[in-house]
This record gives C-alpha cells, sequence and structure tokens, in this order.
C-alpha cells in the first residue's frame, strides 16, 4: 500500500464498519445483553425518552435522500385515498347493480362520479413531470403514498417515465404504498407532525383534490401556515369549486369576520390538469428562457 494513502486514510473506523464487525461474547451475545452498540438497539431506540431522536431521524433521513436525489422542487398532491380509479368504480357499480341494493348501487354511483378527479390527478402529475423536465429545477411529484388520489399522482409521473416521492405513514389501515412510487423515494413515517412538513418544504404548490379529514388537515394546516406567514406564499390550486364550496362555505366566514376578505386569495379553484398548468407556468414564468426560471422552492 502506497505509505501516502495511510497518511490520508480514515483514523477511525466507521459506525458501520463497527456495527457490521462486532461479534459479541457468546456470555453477552443474548437479547437481554446491554453489550450492542447504541445505535443498532432497536429496542434502545424504541424506548419513549428516545422520541427526540427518532423525530430528528424523520427529519433527516427524506431530507438527506431528496439532497442526494438532487430534489429541489415538488408540487404535492392531496386528496382522497377513497377515490378508486375509473375502472375500479365502474365494476363495484356493477357489482352493486347485480344485488339490486339501492344503498349500494347509490354509493357506487358517486364512485363512479368521483373517479373523473382520479383521472384528473393522474393527467395533472403527468402533465407536470413531461413539461417540467428540461426545466433548469424539475419539479417532482410528491404524495402521501397510500391509494385513491395519492396513487393517480404518482401512476401520473410513472407512466411518463418520471420519478416522484411517496410520504406514506403507519397507520392501522393503508400501510401499503401504491405500487407507482420511486422506490429510492419512496418513505415511511411514524410522526404525522413530520410528515406533513416534509410535503412543504420543497413545495412550490399544493394542489388539492376532494378528499376526507386528513386531506382537510393538510390543505387547512398549508393555509394556516401560509395565513399567519409562518411559510411563504404559494399557489394552492382546489379541484372542483362544486365540491369545494359545497364543504366549505368560505363566504360566510368572511361574512362572519373569522377570516379577512383577502384570506380567499390564498387559493384559487381549477377544474382540469391543463388550467392548472397554466396557473403555475404563469406563477413562475416555466415558458421563460431556462435560465430565467430561478429557483422555485425554499425551506420552510
Amino acid at each position: 500500500m502506497d505509505p501516502r494513502t495511510d497518511l490520508t486514510a480514515r483514523n477511525f473506523p466507521s459506525a458501520q464498519e463497527d456495527a457490521e464487525g462486532l461479534v459479541p461474547p457468546s456470555r453477552y451475545g443474548g437479547p437481554e445483553s446491554a453489550y450492542r452498540l447504541a445505535f443498532t438497539d432497536t429496542d434502545f431506540l424504541l424506548r419513549d425518552e428516545l422520541r427526540p431522536v427518532r423525530m430528528q431521524l424523520e427529519l433527516l433521513k427524506p431530507e438527506m435522500v431528496q439532497a442526494a436525489q438532487g430534489i429541489e422542487s415538488t408540487i404535492v398532491i392531496f386528496g382522497s385515498a377513497r377515490i378508486p380509479a375509473p375502472e375500479i368504480a365502474a365494476g363495484t357499480l356493477e357489482a352493486a347493480r347485480a344485488t339490486g341494493d339501492a344503498a349500494a348501487i347509490k354509493r357506487a354511483e358517486m364512485q363512479v362520479q368521483m373517479s373523473s378527479y382520479y383521472d384528473e390527478a393522474r393527467r395533472f402529475a403527468a402533465l407536470v413531470t413531461r413539461r417540467s423536465a428540461s426545466l433548469a429545477t424539475p419539479i417532482y411529484v410528491v404524495t402521501g403514498g397510500g391509494p385513491g388520489i395519492m396513487e393517480a399522482g404518482n401512476r401520473g409521473a410513472y407512466e411518463v417515465g418520471g420519478k416522484s416521492i411517496g410520504l406514506n405513514i403507519v397507520l392501522p389501515h393503508e400501510q401499503e404504498p401504491n405500487a407507482y412510487i420511486t422506490p429510492e423515494l419512496c418513505f415511511q413515517f411514524h410522526y404525522f407532525a413530520l410528515r406533513k412538513m416534509h410535503f412543504l418544504m420543497r413545495s412550490i404548490a399544493l394542489v388539492c383534490f376532494p378528499g376526507g379529514f386528513g386531506t382537510l388537515d393538510e390543505l387547512f394546516e398549508t393555509m394556516t401556515l401560509i395565513q399567519t406567514g409562518k411559510c411563504r406564499r404559494r399557489p394552492i390550486l382546489l379541484f372542483g369549486r362544486e365540491f369545494w364550496t359545497r364543504l366549505v362555505n368560505f363566504d360566510w366566514l368572511v361574512e362572519t369576520g373569522m377570516i379577512s376578505p383577502q384570506d380567499l386569495n390564498l387559493f384559487r379553484f381549477v377544474e382540469t390538469a391543463e388550467e392548472a398548468w397554466s396557473i403555475l407556468e404563469a406563477e413562475y414564468g416555466f415558458d421563460l428562457p431556462e435560465t430565467e426560471t430561478g429557483e422555485f422552492a425554499l425551506d420552510i
């Protein structure tokens, strides 16, 4: 070996080397032994007192992986896990009609109607991925990693050959990430708060499709952060004016003084993927020469 290499070699073994090379003496190799290195001891890391360390790890891992992948700007797609693909909804309706159950038929008919949003989310994600690929800072779609609208978002990017991100959460149900997330960008979270933080850290826009409690939580937390100046302003696009205005009486919030009239400017209604993209294109100047697109996302 070249002596000069010896002089510049690592001074101490890495944590990985120690973790892989350590063979505990037989007397201290049992599960009750405290001999294991702290960072390889899962039982120790899962203790209540180590919660701050686990939270730090959930902050760092997605941050470091995305940085290594060169991901700087994202568009977040929120929406219900319960909105199926049109072909699935059609099959459910056919099965319901075969039973003759009026209530089941009505539910299935509504699923068919709502499934149009799955197609629109899929089309929008494909449009974002394809149109931004040549930008100085490409834009990546990020979803909650589950089924429904989240699947549609990852699927749209996948089908045009792009990468996309999934921020999955451990739940009693819906734990399995959808099949269209780029594997090296598929993350799993224990803490809702850190997951929601990662949604926003690189985002240049929030695109929100119809959804339930989870979608509303994510949407209104984002609007609260912008309204209060805790994070920078970014476009918030709500797909489906009829759905959102029936769900939330924004005008009544203004009339009763619960929000200011200018707070209605925090979001815009859109109906199609093309309309949503055109708003973002105008906002960020995506149609300008590449050298003028600049950096889009800022850390919150």
